[in-house]
């Protein structure tokens, strides 16, 4: 069942033109609708909350931004053979991946009740799904993120057992490849060390918002849709 469509945004967002070269914060203010998430991915553009409570909506557009192409994914040996420990399952545990990638006592923990409950409702609408590496009955760790076309942008990892968020990123990049693989790129927001070990690297926000228009021609993976 393909994504549905939500109603459109009654916000309007920008020009990415016209953002601050040197600046990854974009934007403050709207909402967390679905129409209105959908509408600020395909400028580039995704929300986090700085402020705790019903403070203002942050948007950041980084400047340098973290992308995986799919042919890019470092395995090492010690990963490759984690992998066969894992049970990948899709979309079967989303409420509690966003729960432990929230979980207060990770540094940086940035997600709150707005932000979980919004990523659920886009969900519903077939737009936001969750990788899974499940180890005898229980999930060890995950990922979720946005699906539109051959972009998925990934919100958050979180592993409990060493090295299962690596397998569900793992996981996640099988489940993309299809016919149309070499056309389809994750996004990671931020390169961190972690994520660089894993092949991913920084690209000039210029050049990603310049592919967007490309990755939105794709269509969705139907492997996520399990």
């Amino acid at each position: 069942m393909p994504p549905v469509e939500p109603p459109p945004t009654a916000w309007v967002f920008g020009d990415p033109g016209r953002f601050d070269p040197e600046d990854d914060l974009v934007g403050i203010g709207a909402d967390l609708e679905p129409g209105t998430l959908l509408a600020a991915y395909r400028r580039g553009m995704f929300p986090m909350p700085v402020d705790e409570g019903d403070g203002p909506m942050y948007w950041f557009s980084p400047v340098e931004r973290g992308v995986l192409p799919l042919d890019g994914l470092v395995v090492s040996r010690s990963l490759r053979k984690a992998v066969r420990d894992f049970e990948i399952r899709v979309d079967t545990a989303l409420p509690e991946v966003i729960d432990a990638c929230a979980d207060p006592s990770r540094p940086a923990g940035w997600i709150d009740g707005r932000v979980r409950e919004a990523y659920l409702r886009l969900h519903e609408l077939g737009w936001v799904h969750s990788v899974e590496a499940w180890r005898d009955g229980e999930l060890q760790g995950g990922l979720y993120g946005v699906a539109i076309g051959g972009l998925f942008a990934g919100e958050s990892m979180f592993h409990r057992a060493r090295d299962a968020s690596k397998v569900a990123l793992v996981g996640l990049v099988d489940l993309l490849r299809d016919e149309h693989a070499d056309r389809r790129l994750i996004d990671t927001q931020w390169v961190t060390p972690h994520l660089a070990t894993l092949g991913v690297r920084a690209m000039p926000r210029t050049d990603y918002l310049a592919r967007l228009p490309s990755l939105f021609t794709v269509p969705p993976p139907t492997r996520l849709a399990m």
